[in-house]
Parts: structure tokens; sequence; C-alpha cells
């Protein structure tokens, strides 16, 4: 008797969590599909950043796939993510290798393609956790569904963070080089590329050092990589590993 009771109070219980799962499933669906089409007009990582104490106002200018220099387009590849024209979202030899080298408590070594950043980026806030982790896989697989490369490579390059306040290579190309994003060069994009992992504290027009001996890298990557076509083509051009 007493565990038919249970069973009538579970099922309340059980109508609210599928009513609240199929809401987010929806929501979230329906969105994706509209920033297919529609530019996000801005994120959270805009928002909780703009809050820190000594942030600088947002500089942001969004601009068509086609008004980024090929230049940038490859760097980002070369630096971030070499298989990002043949992965369905996730580098599975990268996150592999990437776990083997944290058990052994080095520094933490990330492996995030540039889809997944995108996704955490537009959707996801910037902390780290197992929480957000799977809400990223999430959205990750949503927008390689719902989206094209060109169209994820479009949306990553207007919103990364490029600086303080400074998102999307259309601002950070003007702040930096004082030239649109379409006439970057492959040195310049490459040194923008430097950035990607720490905007905060890289600066392209003072490059330290390491920003310089990564620069290289990153042009020797894009050397090897070639000409990264968009129009969702495959790449089977990747004899280079991640840096």
């Amino acid at each position: 008797m007493s565990g038919w009771k249970n069973r009538i109070w579970l099922k309340p219980i059980v109508r609210l969590l599928a009513y609240v799962v199929g809401i987010f499933i929806i929501t979230t669906v329906l969105t994706t599909i509209l920033y297919s089409f529609i530019n996000p007009p801005i994120t959270q990582l805009m928002v909780l950043k703009r809050l820190e104490p000594k942030s600088n106002s947002i500089k942001k200018k969004w601009v068509n796939i086609k008004h980024i220099s090929p230049n940038m387009v490859l760097a980002a590849c070369a630096a971030e993510d070499n298989k990002f024209m043949i992965h369905n979202g996730f580098d599975w030899e990268s996150i592999h290798k990437a776990v083997k080298h944290n058990k052994k408590g080095k520094r933490i070594r990330g492996a995030s393609t540039i889809s997944q950043q995108t996704a955490k980026n537009v959707f996801l806030w910037p902390n780290r956790s197992w929480i957000r982790k799977g809400f990223e896989t999430y959205f990750t697989a949503l927008i390689e569904l719902f989206w094209s490369k060109k169209r994820i490579m479009e949306v990553y390059l207007n919103v990364a963070e490029f600086g303080n306040g400074i998102y999307g290579v259309e601002a950070a190309s003007n702040a930096y080089f004082k030239k649109p994003a379409s006439e970057l060069n492959r040195y310049e994009a490459a040194m923008l590329a430097t950035v990607l992992p720490n905007p905060t504290k890289r600066n392209p027009s003072r490059p330290s050092n390491y920003m310089r001996l990564y620069q290289r890298k990153i042009l020797w990557n894009m050397n090897n990589l070639g000409p990264i076509d968009l129009e969702d083509k495959p790449n089977t051009n990747t004899k280079t590993k991640k840096h």
C-alpha cells in the first residue's frame, strides 16, 4: 500500500521534470535554428565580462564571413582546431590525449574544437565545470546539426574575445592593426590567433616573445593545412596536429 502511495507522489514530479526537459529542448533547438541565420546580438560572456571591475566598454562589429580574410579563417583553424572541416564537433583523438596528459597532474590541457568554443561563447557561461561541459556538449551537437561549418566559423570569429572589451575579428583588426578584417595578411591573422587562448593578457600590437614564437608555429601550421574551403566540403589535408 505504501509503495502505491509513493508512486502517486512521484507521478506529478516526473510530469514536471518531463515538462521542463521538453521546454528546454524545444527552446534550445528553436534558438539554435534561429541563430543559423540571425546573428546573436550579445553573449553571456560579454555581459559577465562587462560587469567585472576595470572592464572596458564592449567593442564589436558583426561582419559577414565574406568580409573576413581567408587568412584569419586559416589561422583560427591552425591555432585552435586543425580538424574543423572534418570532425562532427568533437576531436576525439585530442580529447583522449588531453585526458591522458591531465591525469599526470601537469598543466591542464584543453581539447575544445572551434565548434565547442562557439557553443560555449554563444549559449553558456565561461567558468569551467562538469555541468557547463555537459551543456556545451549538447549545444555543440545542436550547432553541428543545424549550422554549416561556414556559419560556425562566421559566428566564432564574430563573438570570440580578442582583448578587454574587444569581441570579434573586425573590432580586433581595427583596434590592433587599424584595418578591416577583410585586409588581414597571414602574419597579422596568425598574431591575432595567438590571443585566442588568453585574450585578456595578450596584446597583438605589443606582442611578447612567447606570442612571436607561437605566431611562427601557427604560420608553419597554416602552410601545412593549406587553404580552408568553408563551403561544406571536407578538408582532407590534416597532416598536422593541434598545438
